[in-house]
């Protein structure tokens, strides 16, 4: 079968980056990052969070292919910020965001008493 062994979905392998940046030589300001053991899950929500700022001309991710357990994500800046600045901020940002869900979640799940056993 050609589906990868489970631990290859979850564990780096030795000596592997899980992020490398590849900077783009045809465009100004813009790059590829390669991110190892991620998903459209990652993807999709750093891709919504980058077109969100203003200095982003371009944001935009795809997955390889279905077997290869990576994303490539690629960046262009209007040159006010770069590449690696924009998508540590849109990181950042995502952060504070899922911090925030998990907060009010766990003030909604603490509303509802316990059933004792």
């Amino acid at each position: 079968m050609n589906a990868p062994e489970l631990h290859e979905l979850f564990v780096l392998p030795e000596g592997a980056l899980k992020v490398s940046y590849e900077e783009d030589s045809r465009i100004q300001n813009a790059g590829t990052f390669t991110i190892l053991l991620e998903d459209h899950t990652l993807g999709n929500a750093l891709r919504t969070s980058l077109l969100q700022d203003s200095r982003v001309r371009f944001a935009g991710y795809r997955a390889p292919h279905p077997l290869e357990n990576k994303i490539e994500l690629k960046v262009q800046t209007n040159g006010e910020i770069t590449p690696h600045q924009v998508v540590i901020e849109a990181l950042n940002s995502l952060e504070e965001k899922f911090n925030n869900v998990e907060r009010l979640f766990r003030a909604k799940v603490d509303l509802y008493p316990t059933k004792p056993r």
